[in-house]
Order: structure tokens, then sequence, then C-alpha cells
């Protein structure tokens, strides 16, 4: 299965969460076994022979591909949540998004400077989501940190937020 046949199977839904937006459903990849697995193929090859030692996701998202991928790897998986959600000492970031303010945090002890690292979420629009995991990640100074996004919406421009040198993959672009 080609990464245009898993673009075709991504539901748009317009006005969604608010009027105006056009929302890239991937419910409708993630149901088909067969995207699923090209997905879980497409993913992993990009960083098979990175050394990656653990895979951040991004709630709720990107907690779908993002085990996949670290079992894949052979590496670990890190949640990165919102507020209240993680039981033990955090660090947080509050962040803007398309419609509003958030936060997200992550375990103080989920990382350390060893780890090179795959931030993984479903969609880069603008990239306030991911600059704030981007941050979060950053203070355990890592070897390496790569981003890694299923779809991106290149008319938002998202990629312009990080700094120069971070890698940014999307499998799918509009």
């Amino acid at each position: 299965m080609s990464i245009e046949n898993i673009k075709e199977k991504i539901r748009d839904v317009k006005d969604f969460p608010q009027k105006g937006i056009i929302f890239r459903d991937l419910t409708t990849v993630f149901k088909d076994k067969d995207c699923l697995h090209a997905l879980s193929e497409e993913l992993t090859k990009l960083y098979k022979e990175k050394g990656i030692t653990k895979v951040v996701g991004i709630e709720s998202r990107g907690f779908i591909m993002g085990p996949i991928i670290a079992n894949n790897l052979g590496a670990g998986f890190v949640t990165l949540r919102k507020p209240g959600k993680l039981p033990a000492e955090t660090w947080s970031e509050s962040y803007e998004k398309e419609y509003g303010t958030d936060t997200i945090e992550i375990h103080k002890d989920a990382l350390n400077s060893e780890d090179i690292i795959v931030l993984h979420d479903d969609l880069l629009a603008t990239g306030g989501t991911m600059l704030a995991a981007y941050k979060l990640v950053k203070r355990f100074n890592p070897k390496k940190v790569y981003v890694n996004f299923i779809v991106e919406l290149e008319f938002l421009k998202g990629r312009d937020v990080f700094p120069p040198e971070v890698e940014i993959e999307a499998l799918i672009k509009y």
C-alpha cells in the first residue's frame, strides 16, 4: 500500500472543531488494517538506523502510532499528557494553538541525556503543540531529537516555528 493510498483514506470533516476548519480525520486510516500496517512500516523505516532509544507521543493521537513505532524500533515509549494526568513529578509547557491555549506535561524522570528521541504526533498544523513538546524534551539534554508526523498541513507553515536544526518528517502533505 502506498502513501497515496493511505492519503485517500483520510476523511475530511468540515467545520470541526469550529467553523472554517477542515479536520483531517485519521481514524479512518487507523481502522484499516492494511493502512495501519503500511503506516507502521513507513514510520519505522524513517528511523530504523538512527539508534532511537525512546519514542515520545503527544496526547492523544500520538499514542496510537507512537507505541507501534517504539516497539518496531526496540525503543521505549513515553507519554506527553494534559495537566493532571501523570502521577509523578512533571515539567509542563504551555502553548498557543489554532483554537486557544493548552499545556502538556512530561514526567521529570521520563528521559535522560543518553536518549535519542523521536517526538511523534499525528498532524502538524501551526506547530504549537509539537514546539512545546520539543521544548520539554530538550530539558533532558538528549543526544538527538527527531520530530515526526503522519500528516503535515504545509499551508499553515508549522515547520517555521522550529529551530533550523530540527529534523522534521511527515509522510503525507497537504
